[in-house]
């Protein structure tokens, strides 16, 4: 009886304080997409030559040049780095158009940039490029082009922007955006499992819009490194939990219709250019890890509703057992609270489907703080105001999660379908 005694204190503390969170932010989801990604592996087995310098084992050498000849293709009916099981390292850069540029010049940005991509992801350094060396091992580098609202009226094509595009509604009761990561005309997403690579990308590729485009924020992040874990389970953010448990799978019947356009909205509108194009959610959610620290194991597997250890709905075993939301304990309260995280955050239908693909960050922290850590959450949809907006409303309103999370940085981009040989991203929009 003790231990129900102070297990129902627990729960009661937890979502008091959860619920009565006035400040806070939203990890959408019930688990966010993983797998086995990272950085090439390093020398496993060691040995020492007579002078003691180290000797590699050679067949780790080995996978570790596999994984940096590894390469993702550029052109193809989708943009890459959607789909594509996440890389270990990405580089998030956003732009706004420089005021007097014209369409021309963007135009000449986005073929430059399809060009570059195109020789950067096959291991080829960029056209202008000073350090091709830096490119010879792609590492599955994949660069996904992006574009925000403003990019249409900066175009004047204010007529062909989809509806669905447009900054998300005002979250009051979790929101602390700031400028400095938000919004933005244009996006760079640039993954892969090497950090030199990425950062050699965002180089090459950010240096191409001078007099067109100013660079307004960038964010990198990081996943696992590739061979940490050769068993394929899903990845732990920074909290520790087990992220990416509900997400659509490739063998869905249905995986294509909730990942990528038909070309229409919600609202019935039709832009035919973003057929076989997605669009993107981006949240910086700053995860204040001093006071989650805090509080005690129960009272964390509470505010998820899933093990930390498993992954497991508390009235499971498993990671992907089903939950059961109507179970009740031996204290007379739901199992699975219904203001966890995993209650507020689960699909009250197919349509609130949605490809997950985050990243973790770790900066420097400001002065007087210990950490600077968080999510650089991305959700892939059709539609996001028909998927994302309604999970994240619940969310906002009740999240038991919200004490601990905080989203400092917000952005939507329309991702547009992929580049045919010789061809370059957007040229729908422009052209068609």
């Amino acid at each position: 009886m003790a231990d129900q005694a102070s297990r129902g204190l627990s729960r009661r503390s937890v979502l008091t304080r959860g619920a009565g969170a006035v400040v806070g932010g939203a990890v959408v989801g019930s688990g966010l997409v993983g797998g086995v990604v990272g950085g090439a592996a390093g020398y496993a087995g060691r040995g020492a030559l007579d002078d003691g310098e180290a000797v590699p084992d050679w067949e780790t050498v080995a996978d570790s040049r596999v994984v940096g000849a590894a390469t993702e293709p550029f052109h193809g009916a989708h943009q890459a780095g959607i789909t594509t099981p996440p890389q270990a390292h990405a580089a998030f850069v956003g732009f706004d158009i420089a005021a007097g540029a014209t369409r021309a010049e963007v135009q000449g940005v986005l073929r430059a940039w399809s060009q570059d991509a195109a020789r950067l992801t096959s291991g080829r350094g960029g056209l202008a490029d000073l350090e091709p060396e830096l490119a010879e091992d792609p590492a599955r580098l994949t660069v996904t082009i992006g574009f925000g609202p403003g990019l249409f009226d900066a175009v004047r094509l204010p007529e062909r922007r989809p509806s669905w595009l447009r900054q998300l509604p005002a979250f009051p009761q979790i929101d602390q955006l700031e400028d400095r990561w938000s919004e933005g005309d244009l996006l760079l997403q640039i993954c892969a499992d090497d950090p030199l690579i990425v950062s050699h990308a965002a180089r090459i590729l950010a240096s191409g819009v001078r007099g067109v485009a100013e660079q307004k924020w960038a964010q990198r992040g990081f996943r696992k490194a590739v061979g940490t874990d050769p068993t394929g389970r899903t990845q732990r953010n920074l909290f520790g939990q087990i992220d990416g448990t509900v997400n659509p799978r490739p063998d869905d019947v249905d995986y294509d219709q909730v990942v990528f356009s038909d070309g229409s909205s919600s609202d019935g509108q039709v832009q035919r250019w973003m057929r076989g194009g997605s669009s993107l959610v981006l949240r910086r959610i700053r995860m204040t890890m001093d006071t989650w620290e805090e509080i005690d194991r129960t009272s964390r597997e509470l505010s998820m509703g899933r093990r930390i250890d498993t992954g497991a709905p508390l009235t499971g075993v498993a990671e992907h057992d089903p939950a059961d939301f109507e179970a009740i304990d031996d204290v007379g309260l739901p199992v699975i609270p219904p203001e966890s995280h995993m209650a507020r955050a689960r699909q009250r239908d197919r349509g609130e489907a949605m490809l997950r693909r985050p990243y973790n960050y770790d900066d420097p922290p400001e002065r007087g703080l210990i950490s600077n850590s968080g999510l650089i959450f991305t959700a892939y949809q059709a539609d996001p105001v028909r998927t994302y907006i309604p999970v994240q409303q619940r969310l906002a309103e009740q999240d038991a999660l919200n004490t601990w999370t905080i989203p400092i940085g917000s952005a939507v981009f329309a991702l547009p379908p992929g580049a045919p040989e010789g061809g370059y991203v957007g040229q729908g929009l422009f052209e068609g």
